[in-house]
């Protein structure tokens, strides 16, 4: 990646050091965040890949259970049925076996015949990487936030709509109801540079409070 590319993307999370340095910025910023740390440890860095695949197992876990979404990711895999051209030439029948519901079997169907160029997602700012992955029926921001923060590491990117990260910042901030994803955006700010790491330690925190998974 050129030094332009980088200063449009904004620093990455690439290693477990990089959560680190966001962990301590956040635990000196607030000592809330000092005390979700001290409860979880390092949460873990999350680095995914990028591209179709992460897509479509990011479909696959919307609205079901880390558990779910893994047994119908590993049936998927089983199949072969993890790359663009593989769902295209699939039939309902092979997607549904594989545990797909008829309305992700669309989104699938949409995300392979999106035309996508994933390589040239890791060189764009973050909004155009979300308005990008927005268009694809099925692709929401919570979606879209999730692969920029995961498969494209960008340390600045939150997902204020995830229920477990607003639930684990009502708990950890004392605050009186669960923030809505607006208010949650707006409470995340002040995190800045350094969002992805707060959602990672929000999501350990969770974890640790309500004994969930947050995220696949």
């Amino acid at each position: 990646m050129g030094q332009a590319a980088r200063v449009s993307v904004g620093r990455l999370i690439e290693t477990p050091d990089c959560v680190a340095e966001g962990t301590a910025f956040l635990a000196a910023l607030d000592p809330r965040f000092a005390q979700a740390l001290e409860a979880t440890g390092q949460p873990p860095l999350r680095r995914r890949d990028d591209g179709f695949a992460a897509l479509l197992s990011a479909i696959v876990s919307q609205q079901v259970s880390v558990a779910s979404a893994n047994a119908i990711w590993a049936r998927l895999e089983a199949a072969n049925l993890t790359g663009p051209r593989k769902i295209a030439a699939a039939t309902d029948e092979d997607l549904r076996a594989a545990g797909l519901s008829r309305q992700k079997i669309r989104y699938a169907r949409a995300l392979a015949g999106s035309g996508i160029r994933y390589t040239a997602l890791r060189d764009a700012p973050t909004d155009e990487v979300i308005a990008t992955l927005v268009k694809v029926p099925g692709i929401g921001t919570w979606t879209a936030e999730i692969y920029a923060m995961f498969s494209l590491g960008r340390a600045d990117v939150f997902a204020p709509g995830d229920l477990a990260l607003q639930e684990a910042a009502r708990v950890l901030f004392e605050l009186e109801a669960r923030p809505t994803e607006r208010e949650l955006r707006d409470l995340a700010v002040q995190w800045s540079p350094w969002r992805g790491v707060a959602a990672r330690l929000l999501w350990a925190y969770y974890h640790v409070v309500k004994d969930r998974e947050g995220i696949r």
